[in-house]
């Protein structure tokens, strides 16, 4: 649980550093351009550690990641926040762990409690509440943004998390990174505009983070935490993420904490450690 921690530790500052990038950058340049950056990184990590070519069935499984993580979470979710708000985001992402463990029961016969799901449910519809009171009761285009984004993470999770109980978790997103390489070079130089090299720190800070963490090295922790721990578990500590991602918005964006944020922090954090009490039966 906690090595899965430090990974959305990680992630839940993509958001509000998207939305900084956005402002400088255009979005497809930032979702193309981190997974080139990350991509030439994993490619020499690969070849220092002298790592050994996946087999057939296990490239199939990399390049469902490379899909999930690679390209349509980066994609989707950068997208949105060219005009949506990162605190907003936060939360409709946060019915992700509930999407991981359906995803993970389905695709790889976990057998969660009723219990488990019962709290699942209940984290998932304690995120889904706050949405709509933030939101005056309805959704926008940019839900439906960052929800197609999260559900191609969770499936890159799902199948990395597996992946990785029998490869090096490293070895795991370095791959999907560097096979996706050659589309991300293409898509980057298409992308790419002469006025970026006169950006400004700020934003190129931004974009070097998005490539290197929460694109690359934050994947060295969550999919080690899914492989010893299970996906349908270790997948809760997501609901940890949105509470996360606010507080980084209130500090980078200056967006304000209100009571209703804490509260629901409190309760969601809540559903995480009753979840990891639940029995989980692994097949």
């Amino acid at each position: 649980m906690l090595i899965g921690f430090i990974g959305i530790l990680v992630f839940s500052l993509t958001l509000p550093v998207s939305k900084i990038a956005v402002l400088t950058f255009n979005p497809y340049f930032i979702a193309f351009g981190r997974a080139c950056l990350a991509g030439l990184f994993a490619l020499a990590y690969l070849l220092y550690t002298q790592a050994p070519l996946p087999s057939k069935t296990d490239l199939a499984k990399i390049a469902v990641i490379a899909l999930g993580v690679v390209f349509g979470f980066p994609i989707f979710t950068t997208v949105a926040m060219k005009e949506g708000s990162s605190s907003h985001g936060a939360v409709i992402l946060g019915m992700m762990p509930l999407a991981t463990t359906v995803i993970g029961v389905i695709r790889f016969k976990e057998r969660p409690s009723i219990g488990f799901w019962l709290v699942s449910i209940l984290g998932a519809g304690l995120v889904m509440t706050y949405a709509l009171l933030k939101s005056s009761g309805s959704l926008t285009y940019i839900d439906g943004l960052l929800v197609l984004g999260g559900i191609c993470a969770c499936i890159g999770y799902v199948e990395g998390g597996e992946l990785s109980r029998r490869m090096n978790p490293r070895a795991v997103i370095s791959w999907a990174l560097v096979i996706s390489l050659p589309i991300n070079i293409m898509a980057t130089y298409f992308t790419f505009s002469p006025a970026y090299w006169s950006a400004d720190p700020i934003a190129v800070t931004s974009f070097i983070y998005l490539s290197l963490f929460p694109m690359y090295l934050g994947f060295f922790f969550w999919y080690e935490g899914l492989a010893i721990g299970g996906i349908a578990r270790v997948s809760q500590v997501q609901l940890i993420q949105p509470f996360c991602t606010l507080l980084a918005a209130s500090f980078f964006l200056d967006d304000p904490l209100t009571a209703i944020n804490m509260v629901f922090a409190f309760l969601v954090i809540s559903t995480v450690i009753l979840s990891k009490r639940m029995l989980v039966k692994r097949q």
